[in-house]
């Protein structure tokens, strides 16, 4: 079984941090014991340039000075003395600069440059420079009373080493957990999608990567139970849309079959006009699911935008004389063609204005326009009807939806209409929409893109 990604991170984080622990205490240690073994050596040559100090204020002269001074004192800490005084640590040089007591490298009455007088340690008495110690910058070993400070503190470094590993531990299982929580939370939700409740919503606790993800999520999941939603709506609309018909297509076929009804020719037109009312809701129903799934054959070439107006305008004119509603267009001047379906865009424009004019009361007008809008033109109908309310207007091209749920089948047909309108634009590579207010109409508008001409 694999390892989480809990337990992953945690090991990550312990890893991490005994490296970093490691390097610190590392170089801790080592510049602490470097510094410790200078400050020693330090201290013992300003003890030396005391003591010789001090004789030379007592006998007024460096005579005698390498009998009186012991060997261990001028050799390094813990190392061991030589017969020649050269290989002690410091050496003692006269105001001359000659060599009175040799160390450090230097012989006895050797002569010492002047720049190395410069760098030397001078030794006063009274304001008066004396002499000159000098000294080797070697590492010292420490005697036993400092190496037992320096384990000490080693130990010490050690303990606070592992008491921050183990710290780091404790936060990197908490932070671990942080990180994978939301995880865990989206695993949940989408086991539960794949069992079928698709209603999953996961809290958002971050505006980073992960708040991201959950909340893409989140829009998702609502994506899809909206779309569920639409699904078994559109099913329920259907079976309704089927009922009707259906129910007066057998009724009539029974009452004829038992002789209630006389085999009247208007009895086999109410049979007709119902089953052609099937045949035109399958036709749509088929139509949106090809436009939809992008398989709707579109036969596109360039369109001149005043040719599409005035054929819509002229194709619904007796209807509009029927109604007493008057239909008025205006094209712009100079409009470049369009690249579209002809048959298809003039079923959008059918569809829009005959909504129009079904919604418009007598003596209105329906105005069909035609404008240059970017790099595409714009095709609008607006009408004087009863308009649509904002809910209305984010829920009118959905299918089957309708904005009067009353309104007689036979009058506002299948519902369909808006649905497919706007497939098939989008399927030109355009866009449609509407733009209403309640109580004063409503204009409904797509586009459709400016044909570009080869070079």
């Amino acid at each position: 079984m694999g390892r989480s990604l809990t337990f992953k991170l945690v090991i990550a984080f312990l890893l991490v941090s005994l490296v970093g622990t490691a390097v610190t205490a590392g170089y801790v240690a080592y510049i602490t014991t470097d510094r410790f073994s200078r400050y020693v050596a330090e201290q013992s040559r300003l003890r030396t340039a005391e003591r010789w100090a001090d004789y030379y204020r007592i006998t007024g002269s460096w005579e005698g000075v390498r009998e009186a001074m012991p060997m261990e004192e001028l050799s390094p800490p813990g190392g061991m003395p030589m017969p020649n005084m050269p290989m002690a640590s410091v050496a003692l040089a006269d105001r001359q600069g000659r060599i009175v007591v040799a160390g450090a490298g230097f012989a006895l009455d050797q002569k010492v440059p002047a720049h190395l007088l410069r760098a030397a340690t001078p030794i006063t008495v009274n304001g008066q420079v004396v002499g000159y110690m000098l000294h080797m910058n070697i590492r010292i070993r420490p005697d036993a009373p400092r190496l037992n400070f320096l384990m000490g503190f080693y130990r010490v470094l050690a303990v606070g080493s592992l008491v921050a590993t183990a710290v780091a531990l404790m936060l990197g299982v908490f932070l671990a957990r942080s990180l994978t929580r939301p995880l865990r939370e989206l695993t949940a939700a989408t086991q539960a999608m794949a069992r079928g409740e698709l209603a999953q919503q996961i809290p958002v606790r971050s505006s980073d990567e992960l708040g991201e993800l959950a909340a893409s999520f989140n829009r998702m999941s609502a994506e899809l139970v909206r779309a569920q939603e639409a699904r078994r709506q559109m099913t329920a609309d259907i079976a309704h849309e089927l009922r009707t018909p259906l129910s007066l297509i057998l009724g009539h076929a029974e009452a004829l079959a038992d002789g209630v009804l006389p085999p009247t020719p208007q009895t086999f037109a109410i049979i007709y006009d119902e089953a052609q009312r099937l045949t035109r809701l399958v036709d749509d129903l088929r139509t949106l699911s090809l436009s939809e799934a992008g398989e709707l054959a579109l036969q596109i070439a360039p369109l001149r935008p005043e040719e599409i107006v005035e054929r819509a305008a002229a194709a619904h004119q007796p209807q509009a004389a029927a109604r007493r509603v008057e239909i008025v267009t205006d094209v712009a001047p100079d409009l470049p063609d369009v690249e579209g379906d002809f048959d298809r865009v003039a079923q959008v424009l059918d569809n829009l204005l005959a909504n129009a004019l079904r919604l418009s009361p007598e003596g209105s007008t329906v105005a069909l326009r035609a404008e240059a809008f970017g790099r595409f033109v714009r095709f609008s109908v607006r009408d004087q009807g009863p308009g649509l309310a904002p809910e209305d207007q984010q829920r009118v091209f959905d299918r089957f939806y309708r904005t009067d749920r009353s309104r007689s089948r036979d009058l506002g047909g299948s519902g369909l209409g808006l649905a497919i309108a706007r497939q098939l634009i989008l399927l030109q590579k355009g866009e449609i929409g509407v733009e209403s207010t309640l109580g004063e109409g409503a204009t409904f508008w797509f586009t459709l893109p400016v044909h570009q001409a080869e070079a």
